[in-house]
């Protein structure tokens, strides 16, 4: 059959008229130049570009993270810590995804910064650099995962509140913790049975979850601007009132409250684990990581904007017991818990897609770092299901891991702020570990050969993205509150303090020693040993 070539609407040469073929074409360059980084592929190219921007906006899934962690703005300044806020982030957040999808261009592997950490650092450190990074990213992966689904937890069960026994008393108002953590549970066990057993299917819900947000995106505004029972605020309001609640000093109360975008926007980078499952993914990926935060910075301001018309009483929401303040403010604008309720479904199955795309993520993450030998039980972990093409055991070991995490609850209801804070400390530690490199030891040499190189502009966004990641981890690690309790004490710091006691005491039993890193042969034959890492897939 004749064919020709064109660009798609991303600037991507596809073949017309003969697309099967050229899918094939994509898949064997793709993974003639995994092999030349080192690896055998192992997992089948079924994502096309389109699928890595459906991919890269449902782990942000921007309305549902921005209304989860809408409290944290609230209490740092009010409206205008909310949208300016959210656009200041979202502007430094773009400085990262370039900088990393100038740097995934040159080397697209599941393994994902920490590959790219070792491979760009000098001989003498990279071993140490690229294990601090990589646990980084593994732990960050989880974290960020089980913040999700238990943030979707937290959200469903608020949700429910809209309904009330009595005036003031919703109906899940007596929960225990156990009746927490067991909804909890069930959305973990769900959210992982999708990708586990629909791996194939995941594209096709990744494109349905688009139109899912956008229509329930304009419902939720539609709805909350015609109906707002109790009346709107002016725009001045909105755009310019400043508020702190939290007891901090005013420009410190505004950065804590950063969190919200921060946690909306920390998935940036998770999506260069799946490298290994795109067709062109030196093209691809970088094109997805930047494109898709752009989207998300309007996406969300559709969203914040028209919320922060409708808000009720900043201290009543500020003072919520569960934490969550958009139902509430839902139900208020609309007059009614059912018109609520509905209201919130959109962004409830949106959590779930959330949980499946991180839960993806986080699989292959831990399997690329367990194929180099990083991970106690390694040869457990980068085991991949040849009948469902995944690596299920990698998958299954962060299950567990989050179920056990899960059980902070019990002790302090302010564990999802310890889940959202660690994982984005440690998500933005680990993004900044090659960019520090590229930028600080290579003077960026290595760019010069990737397809995303965008040369000074690339330079300025490197600083910004540093810049960040040194301001974000203590930052990240106080508590939202001044006057600290046992329920408002951010535990972030001391789960991140309890992954580095991990990784360290693990590279000085195993890791000095025996842990040699991803092979490089392919990228430096002079200096790297031939290693073998991993056998090939039986087709």
């Amino acid at each position: 059959m004749s064919s020709s070539r064109q660009d798609d609407p991303l600037g991507n040469t596809v073949l017309i008229g003969a697309s099967e073929e050229g899918r094939k074409f994509d898949r064997a360059t793709a993974d003639e130049t995994l092999e030349g980084l080192g690896y055998v592929p192992e997992l089948s190219r079924n994502r096309s570009t389109w699928h890595v921007v459906f991919m890269c906006f449902i782990l942000s899934s921007v309305p549902y993270g921005l209304s989860t962690t809408l409290t944290y703005p609230l209490a740092g300044g009010g409206p205008a810590n909310i949208i300016w806020g959210w656009v200041a982030v979202s502007l430094i957040i773009l400085c990262v995804a370039v900088s990393l999808a100038e740097i995934t261009s040159v080397y697209p592997t599941a393994g994902g910064v920490y590959y790219q950490t070792f491979v760009l650092s000098p001989i003498w450190c990279r071993r140490i650099t690229s294990w601090i990074c990589g646990w980084a990213y593994v732990a960050g992966n989880v974290m960020i995962t089980l913040a999700v689904n238990f943030g979707t937890t937290l959200f469903f069960v608020a949700s429910l509140n809209v309904f009330e026994k009595s005036p003031g008393v919703g109906i899940t108002d007596d929960f225990e913790a156990w009746h927490t953590y067991l909804i909890f549970l069930a959305i973990t066990l769900l959210c992982h049975a999708i990708p586990a057993f629909g791996n194939r299917w995941l594209p096709l819900l990744e494109q349905f979850a688009i139109f899912w947000t956008l229509a329930g995106l304009i419902v939720i505004v539609v709805c909350i601007l015609v109906l707002a029972r109790e009346g709107r605020h002016s725009a001045h309001w909105v755009f310019t009132h400043f508020e702190p609640q939290a007891g901090w000093p005013a420009g410190w109360s505004f950065c804590i409250g950063l969190l919200h975008a921060a946690y909306a926007t920390s998935a940036t980078g998770m999506i260069i684990s799946m490298c290994e499952e795109v067709r062109e993914p030196a093209v691809q990926v970088p094109k997805a990581m930047v494109g898709t935060i752009v989207i998300n910075l309007f996406a969300g301001l559709v969203l914040l904007i028209p919320l922060c018309f409708v808000l009720p009483d900043l201290s009543y929401l500020v003072n919520l017991a569960s934490g969550q303040p958009v139902p509430p403010t839902l139900k208020a604008a609309t007059g009614s818990s059912v018109g609520a309720f509905c209201l919130l479904i959109p962004l409830l199955v949106l959590g779930i897609i959330c949980g499946v795309g991180c839960v993806t993520a986080t699989s292959r993450c831990t399997w690329a770092f367990s194929r180099d030998g990083a991970i106690p039980g390694s040869k457990w972990w980068k085991t991949v299901n040849q009948r469902l093409d995944i690596p299920l055991n990698a998958m299954m070991l962060g299950m567990v891991v989050e179920i056990l995490l899960g059980l902070i609850y019990f002790g302090s209801s302010a564990a999802f702020s310890a889940f959202s804070g660690v994982g984005v400390i440690l998500l933005t530690l680990s993004y900044a570990c090659p960019v520090a490199v590229s930028l600080i030891l290579r003077r960026r040499a290595d760019i010069q050969q990737g397809k995303f190189n965008m040369g000074a502009l690339g330079a300025f966004c490197n600083v910004v993205a540093i810049s960040w990641t040194l301001l974000a981890i203590p930052l990240f690690s106080m508590p939202t509150f001044k006057d600290v309790t046992v329920d408002t004490m951010n535990y972030a710091s001391v789960v991140f303090v309890g992954y580095v006691a991990i990784a360290a005491v693990w590279y000085w039993v195993w890791g000095h020693k025996n842990y040699v890193g991803p092979p490089t042969e392919g990228v430096e034959p002079e200096v790297a040993p031939v290693q073998t890492h991993n056998i090939a897939k039986t087709k």
